[in-house]
Formats: C-alpha cells, sequence, structure tokens
C-alpha cells in the first residue's frame, strides 16, 4: 500500500496505520517509548491523520517538539507545584510531536537527516533541561538560585555525558573507516560488566535522566512539596538525578570500553 498522490486527500485509520506503524518500530521496545505502546501512538495516528491535508511538515513538528521540551523546563523553574503539572503537559505535548513527525515522514515519504539531528537536540537539551529546572525549582525559582541549582546543574552534564558516550563510539568508528557495529557487540566482555548491566535493565533507574519518565515522577515530588509545605520533594529528587546520573555515566563508559563496539 501506498500514500494517495494528492497530498489533499485524508486516508482512512487503517490505511494510515498500515504505512506509518510498521511492526519494526512500534514492536521494537528498544525504540518505542513505553507512553507511545501504552496510549499515544492511538492519539498520534489522529493527530498525523489530520494534518496531513495541512502545510505541516515533519520537520516542523520535530521544531514544535523542541520548543515544548525547553518550555517544559523553563516553566519547571517555577516553585509551584502547578508549575510541575504544566511542564508534564507540555513533555505530553512532545511525546505527540516525536510520534507524529516521524508518522508523518513515513506517509509524506520524507528522509531528512536534519530531522533526525533535530530530534536528538530536542531530546538531549529536554532531558538535561529538566533535570537543571529540577534544582532551580528546590531552590525556590530562578530568583533564588543556590545549592540545589549546582546540584541540578551537576545531573544535567550527566545526562549529556551518559548521550555523548553513546555518540562517541559511531564518531570514533566513522574516525578509522570502521562501519556500524552488530547488535551483539553491545554485550560486555567482562562477566562482572556483564552481571552489572543485566542488574541495570532489571531495575531501570536510568530512565530517571529521560524527561519523559521524569516527568511521572514530577507529579509525585509536586504532591509531596504540596503535603510538606516546601520543596523538599525536589531537593530529593535533584540529588537521586545527580547520584543517577554519576552511576549511569561510569555504568556506560564500563560497558563500552569492555564491549566489541570500538572494535
Amino acid at each position: 500500500m501506498s500514500p494517495p498522490s494528492a497530498e489533499r486527500t485524508r486516508p482512512s485509520l487503517e490505511e494510515l496505520r498500515a504505512i506509518v506503524h510498521p511492526p519494526k518500530v512500534v514492536a521494537d521496545v528498544s525504540r518505542e517509548h513505553w507512553m507511545g505502546r501504552l496510549y499515544m501512538r492511538r492519539i498520534s495516528l489522529r493527530f498525523t491523520r489530520w494534518l496531513i491535508p495541512t502545510g505541516a511538515t515533519p520537520d516542523g513538528l520535530t521544531w514544535l517538539m523542541v520548543v515544548s521540551g525547553l518550555a517544559a523546563a523553563l516553566v519547571l523553574t517555577v516553585a509551584s507545584p502547578w508549575s510541575d503539572v504544566v511542564a508534564v503537559a507540555l513533555i505530553q505535548l512532545q511525546v505527540l510531536c516525536d510520534c507524529s513527525d516521524g508518522e508523518l515522514a513515513r506517509w509524506r515519504q520524507w528522509s531528512s537527516p536534519k530531522g533526525i539531528y533535530l530530534d536528538r537536540i530536542g531530546h538531549y537539551t529536554t532531558d538535561a533541561a529538566v533535570v537543571c529546572a529540577v534544582g532551580v525549582h528546590a531552590d525556590g525559582g530562578l530568583g533564588s538560585i543556590d545549592g540545589w541549582t549546582t546540584v541540578g546543574l551537576v545531573g544535567a552534564v550527566l545526562v549529556l555525558v551518559s548521550r555523548a558516550e553513546t555518540d562517541l563510539v559511531h564518531v570514533a568508528r566513522a574516525y578509522v573507516g570502521l562501519p556500524k557495529f552488530e547488535p551483539t557487540a553491545v554485550a560486555p566482555q567482562v562477566s562482572g560488566i556483564r552481571r552489572l548491566r543485566r542488574i541495570a535493565y532489571a531495575v531501570p533507574i536510568n530512565r530517571l535522566l529521560l524527561a519523559w519518565d521524569l516527568s511521572v515522577a514530577l507529579l509525585g515530588v509536586a504532591v509531596v512539596d504540596v503535603v510538606a509545605g516546601s520543596t523538599v520533594g525536589h531537593q530529593v529528587l535533584a540529588v537521586a538525578l545527580a547520584g543517577v546520573g554519576l552511576l549511569v555515566c561510569l555504568l556506560h563508559l564500563l560497558t563500552i570500553l569492555t564491549s566489541a563496539r570500538l572494535r
């Protein structure tokens, strides 16, 4: 099945799903976030169908994804439980745009390296900015930044380092002319590191460093702050994020150096 030649034609949901939800995308747990599998793909399919007759482009949706993520982080710096709620809503908008930009690209057979680049920028900046914003919130807002903001900044830097560790593998291989590594190359060749990696998969605390998953925790700490009458929930979360970030960076570095990814 191929998309209709007339861009103004709005397909049925069945026609659209057959093209934009290929099994290799929606069934791959390493690529598809649990929010997409649980509910967002049902919403995004209808949103994408509505967009098809319009002039919207996949790259335009990706830009909206970037802006909504950074807006969520900015809103979160306000020391109010309601800022958590608004930030979570903006992150949900980011999830929707992240689903729909790929769907629209597949429907229009749009292949754009720029789109992939912007998508990465959107995720990396959002993840780091939201972690930093947790610290600013814990301090009482942008007008009273202090030690908790420093903790948030440490967490944000560690988020970016963990992302760089992954991407620099591809950079290093490209520098010496090596092809993309096989999936089997990711497994550490040291038994102790393999054991730690299995534990990390079983207890995926690293997902706290992802803005989408962190948004769930934000609702919980907002309730804690309301009950406590302070920002103690965000203070605890800021420390936890910095600790998780350090652990993830160290374990990630060890798994890369003890695997076949750089060979």
